[in-house]
């Protein structure tokens, strides 16, 4: 079986059109043997590495600089990266990565937050990402995009919190507009189960073991009570480990938590700001927070990968690199297409 090709719109187009004078059966079944596709690339054919090279030369370094003094004051902040470009890049409506996350409600009502979403409970530190843009937009105005900082952020962040090292490309537009609406749909819910996270990934073209990977971002995360307390009242579920669940009682009391109070509990007890194997571990143990972590590590098409991450944290964050660049290439807003926000909360005053 030969392999699939998929080429580029304008040099299929010219394949086409050489071959049009001699189109017959021959020709239909000479293109389907080689599984020849015309596809029109979308942004991420525009995406590419250093794309600030010659226009702000010094923007990566900045935002660099700004992450990593930020983390040092507020340690949590590189955590808050990685979370921000993974709710940037779910919610594709027609592009993604496009810094929809960071408007702001308009005071006259005509858009309305995806901060403002369930999905976004527990995210933070927005602000200071306008501390990363002021800085920028003092050596570069109007050049560097807010979807880039959110991706360059997220991926300096990744390596303070002792992930790997990312090769981010850039390139990224921001968005016109709020996708509030479609958030509820498209990110999964903190208890969907694994059949339906995979799918919700697949449909953005994030493989299963990328997908796997991606989850070991939990291992810096921390879950509110609201999000996990169905598991331990009435009655604790069968598949928490005794003990954990104790510690988790402890840590949320009541079954009825406040939403707004600060009442969660860490997924990783050992090494809670380290990007690491120790989540796939934990959940093979039974002491995973959310119904997805648990069935993460039993179902047939996910458990062998967690089995090889809990053994081998060098694969585990090989796959987090590919899963993380998957993630932020698929389909962003580029070209000539969005705007450079001057402010990441407003849209620009044309």
């Amino acid at each position: 079986m030969a392999t699939p090709t998929n080429l580029p719109f304008n040099i299929c187009f010219l394949l086409l059109l050489l071959l049009l004078p001699h189109f017959n059966l021959v020709t239909l079944i000479v293109l389907a043997s080689y599984h020849i596709s015309c596809y029109t690339y979308k942004g991420k054919s525009q995406l590419q590495l250093n794309y600030y090279s010659k226009s702000c030369p010094k923007a990566e370094d900045i935002i660099k600089q700004q992450v990593t003094q930020l983390y040092h004051k507020h340690g949590n902040t590189a955590v808050s990266w990685v979370r921000n470009l993974f709710h940037d890049c779910v919610v594709q409506v027609r592009t993604s990565c496009d810094a929809s996350l960071l408007l702001e409600t308009a005071s006259d009502g005509t858009l309305v937050s995806e901060q403002t979403s369930e999905r976004s409970i527990g995210m933070r530190n927005f602000k200071y990402v306008n501390t990363i843009k002021a800085a920028v937009e003092e050596e570069c105005p109007l050049t560097v995009s807010c979807a880039d900082i959110i991706a360059l952020s997220a991926r300096d962040g990744i390596s303070l919190l002792g992930g790997p090292s990312i090769e981010m490309k850039t390139g990224r537009k921001d968005s016109k507009e709020s996708y509030a609406k479609e958030v509820e749909d498209l990110i999964p819910n903190h208890n969907d189960s694994i059949s339906v996270v995979l799918s919700r990934f697949q449909a953005i073209g994030i493989d299963v073991e990328a997908t796997v990977a991606l989850l070991g971002a939990h291992s810096v995360g921390r879950v509110h009570c609201v999000n996990l307390v169905h598991r331990l009242y009435p009655t604790v579920d069968t598949t928490l480990d005794p003990a954990h669940a104790e510690y988790l009682k402890r840590r949320c009391p009541t079954p009825n938590p406040d939403p707004k109070a600060v009442l969660y509990s860490r997924n990783d007890l050992k090494t809670p700001m380290i990007i690491d194997n120790n989540y796939y571990k934990n959940i093979l143990e039974h002491k995973g927070l959310l119904l997805v972590d648990q069935e993460l590590a039993t179902d047939s098409r996910t458990a062998p990968y967690v089995q090889n991450m809990a053994n081998d944290n060098q694969y585990f964050h090989h796959q987090f690199s590919r899963a993380i660049q998957l993630l932020s290439e698929t389909n962003p807003l580029s070209g000539d297409q969005g705007q450079i926000r001057k402010d990441c909360r407003y849209l620009n005053v044309d």
